[in-house]
């Protein structure tokens, strides 16, 4: 799970990665850094709505996630 600017490609060059997410782990692999999550959130990043679900299950609350860019 990356931070990116919204203009650049889509496998571009990211500003921070803030976790990983790995499904075919038994059992999956979800970690993310909610505290840098937070800072972004407050800086205006908005996150698709794959990474808005993996973000509320990985336990931060929803009411802190921001609303999906699509």
């Amino acid at each position: 799970m990356v931070i990116a600017d919204s203009r650049a490609p889509r496998n571009g060059k990211f500003i921070e990665s803030i976790g990983h997410y790995d499904p075919r782990a038994e059992p999956l692999s979800l970690v993310v850094n909610a505290e840098r999550a937070r800072h972004w959130f407050k800086n205006g990043a908005r996150p698709t709505a794959t990474a808005r679900s993996l973000l509320i299950r990985s336990g931060i609350p929803e009411g802190e996630v921001p609303a999906s860019v699509r």
